[in-house]
């Protein structure tokens, strides 16, 4: 009951499904239920997956795409989204760590949020269409993108320091810490996820394996950044990471299965 418990925290820190939660909740329990982030995204994945395949029965790919995309801005409430273009703002109009910080937990979106975004859009739209020529291939790097970026992006937490910001800003919840029985659990399902695709497959070997060497120099590069920008992470970063190793997830299936 009480890994339930966490899980049903995590699908209602990262989605809006509306699941209700039996008492408080507090950091050490939103840092025990990044175990099951990957988790999430699985399902997500899952769903995404099983509403492409059914709308690709009766309408065209470039529609099919934009529905999906839609239906996944709504079930995460564009979670991750609204921390890439928070980040893109941040950076990209704050000159000191300081004013950085303080654009990014402005509510409102800035020019280079916004054009962040429509790039970041516009990359899954065109990715996933090309991967839509084989719709094993696009089923397989939904799965695989929505589940694996959650567990780059996750692992994130503890390799930098938590840069914390003022009581008067626009602070999501954040998980501070993971360990070692979170990470394990998160590189599990992330490798469950790897071994049925190969069972069935659909990767080989060697597209696993430079796959996760792909992730791992896509982190590897995030977490650069941001302790060039920063000097740590906020939860926009780690949206920001998701979104990026969701990208670098596509464009390698892309280059991988066509």
């Amino acid at each position: 009951m009480r890994q339930l418990s966490l899980f049903k925290l995590a699908v209602v820190f990262l989605t809006r499904v509306p699941i209700k939660l039996s008492g408080p909740v507090s950091d050490e329990h939103i840092n025990r239920a990044t175990r099951y982030f990957a988790c999430v995204g699985l399902c997500i994945g899952v769903l995404m997956a099983l509403l492409l395949w059914a709308m690709s029965l009766f309408l065209p790919f470039g529609v099919v795409i934009v529905f999906t995309l839609g239906a996944s801005l709504l079930l995460t409430g564009a979670f991750h989204e609204d921390g890439f273009a928070d980040v893109w703002d941040g950076f990209g109009g704050g000159w000191s760590r300081q004013q950085k910080l303080d654009i990014m937990k402005d509510s409102r979106l800035g020019t280079y949020g916004s054009v962040a975004l429509l790039i970041l859009l516009l990359s899954k739209f065109q990715l996933m269409l090309a991967l839509s020529e084989n719709l094993s291939a696009l089923l397989c790097s939904v799965v695989l993108a929505q589940t694996l970026s959650r567990v780059s992006a996750t692992s994130l937490i503890g390799k930098l320091p938590y840069v914390q910001l003022d009581s008067q800003s626009k602070v999501k919840p954040i998980a501070k810490s993971l360990n070692a029985q979170c990470r394990t659990i998160l590189y599990v399902t992330g490798g469950v996820v790897l071994f049925l695709t190969y069972l069935l497959s659909l990767m080989s070997i060697w597209q696993i394996v430079t796959l996760i060497a792909t992730l791992w120099v896509t982190r590897g590069l995030c977490q650069l950044w941001f302790k060039h920008q920063l000097g740590g992470y906020t939860g926009d970063c780690l949206g920001a990471a998701q979104q990026v190793s969701e990208i670098a997830i596509y464009t390698y299936c892309v280059v991988s299965f066509l």
